[in-house]
């Protein structure tokens, strides 16, 4: 895969493009995975979308393929968002329908705000605009000091996945790209998230919205998503039962479906 080089590591990105030569391209959307993840985590949502967009994918830095060799580099939230531009500047995309879940959701909003012009749309997944409001995150530096990368994996994903959601090779495969993300990544990714509010900013953004929220997440409460809906001049909220943070993987297909529909109302 193509790896783009950004202050402090490098950037590995996929671009698939696979719109029939007689259909009208309808531009590009940019998917953006959280803590721990992969863009890999996006396969499922592929199927949907591939007939009319061109799909960008990355592994954020320290994450999937992508390097943070250089531990005295900047890794905050305009640190990733900058991350975010370089990647769409690599791919000539002057301007993108963004997705984000997590932490890739928060780091899509701020985008947003910065460079609007830049954002057709915005698709934010199990994420929050205020990131103090987060739960359940308070372990985590003492069981990545006594247990490693393995150890943090193995105690979120029970907060990602009800059991029997995905199948075992499929929990095998997102417990594995947890565990081999650097701790120190995962630590300065979680500050720089339980650090971002932007709850005064929103009001002023004026392009089309879409917020999917699962309807028992650990992390984000769905009064905190309403909260950030109604903060918002075009905004729509889906909760989706029976799932949890890890939504984005376990309800590929209705996720992919709400931003298909979303995206033939806006685009």
């Amino acid at each position: 895969m193509p790896l783009l080089n950004v202050p402090g590591g490098t950037l590995d990105y996929d671009v698939v493009d696979l719109t029939p030569p007689w259909a009208p391209a309808r531009g590009t959307i940019l998917f953006h995975h959280g803590l721990g993840a992969s863009r890999g985590i996006w396969a499922g949502w592929l199927p949907a979308l591939i007939d009319g967009w061109r799909i960008v994918r990355f592994d954020m830095r320290g994450h999937g393929s992508s390097s943070w060799p250089d531990a005295a580099a900047r890794l905050d939230l305009e640190t990733l968002t900058d991350d975010l531009f370089a990647v769409l500047d690599e791919v000539g995309a002057a301007r993108a329908h963004l997705v984000g879940e997590s932490i890739g959701g928060t780091i899509a909003l701020n985008a947003a705000l910065r460079a609007p012009a830049r954002v057709a749309s915005l698709t934010v997944s199990n994420g929050a605009h205020v990131g103090a409001s987060i739960r359940s995150v308070q372990d985590w530096q003492r069981i990545l000091s006594s247990g490693g990368g393995a150890a943090w994996s193995a105690q979120m994903m029970p907060g990602r996945f009800f059991p029997g959601a995905i199948s075992p090779a499929a929990y095998r495969w997102y417990e594995a790209q947890q565990a081999k993300c650097s701790p120190d990544v995962l630590l300065r990714g979680l500050a720089a998230l339980v650090g971002a509010d932007m709850a005064a900013r929103l009001s002023g953004l004026n392009l089309p919205v879409l917020l999917m929220h699962p309807d028992d997440s650990p992390f984000i409460p769905v009064a905190l998503m309403a909260e950030f809906r109604n903060a918002l001049p075009d905004a729509r909220l889906h909760v989706i039962g029976r799932a949890r943070h890890g939504m984005p993987f376990s309800h590929a297909g209705v996720c992919a479906a709400l931003l298909r529909g979303f995206l033939d109302e806006v685009a």
